[in-house]
């Protein structure tokens, strides 16, 4: 038989190594469960750009639209990017561009569509020199399509009068404006 100062000397080795072992293979209950998925924040701010200015041209080197933000924010998480006091011509090729502005804007990843808020306003005046505003609380602007649509009351003015409804499709280039419901007009006698 192995004497008594063996034995415990080889329990307290068997039990030292293990010890050691559970500590260098970091053993735990945590570590064989499902782990925390990382939370992601839907508003983290990957870059942005303070008194923001872009030009674009058209393939014929004509301009598309010049525009300025007091703030331009890129979310990183839903490739959306923020505008604070958007003021934007969109010219088209046309030396009587409309004006757009609002106090916020949210353009989509590709920038095919841009949701316009709080003090809409898109002003023109044409070549004839007759001057025309809408102005809402909200509007989704198509800039490659030259359109524009709304859901909330719109107000018109120009040609003399003005006109007021609920929704509105605007066909830019055009100069078209359907009101889609619930049209007021009241028009000066010249």
């Amino acid at each position: 038989m192995l004497s008594k100062k063996i034995r415990n000397i080889l329990i307290f080795g068997i039990i030292t190594v293990l010890f050691l072992a559970v500590g260098y293979w970091n053993i735990s209950p945590e570590r064989f469960l499902d782990k925390p998925v990382a939370q992601v924040d839907e508003s983290a701010i990957d870059y942005y750009a303070i008194n923001a200015h872009s030009v674009q041209y058209l393939p014929d080197g004509g301009l598309q639209y010049d525009m300025t933000a007091d703030k331009v924010e890129h979310l990183k998480a839903s490739e959306v990017t923020l505008l604070t006091n958007p003021d934007l011509h969109m010219y088209r090729g046309s030396a009587f561009p409309w004006h757009v502005q609002s106090k916020r804007g949210e353009v989509n990843p590709d920038g095919t569509q841009v949701e316009l808020i709080d003090s809409v306003r898109v002003a023109r005046t044409d070549e004839k020199n007759r001057d025309l505003l809408i102005t809402t609380t909200r509007m989704t602007v198509f800039p490659q399509k030259q359109y524009a649509q709304t859901d909330q009351d719109v107000r018109i003015d120009g040609a003399g009068g003005v006109t007021t409804g609920k929704g509105m499709k605007a066909y830019l280039k055009e100069g078209r404006m359907n009101l889609l419901s619930n049209v007021r007009g009241q028009y000066e006698a010249r």
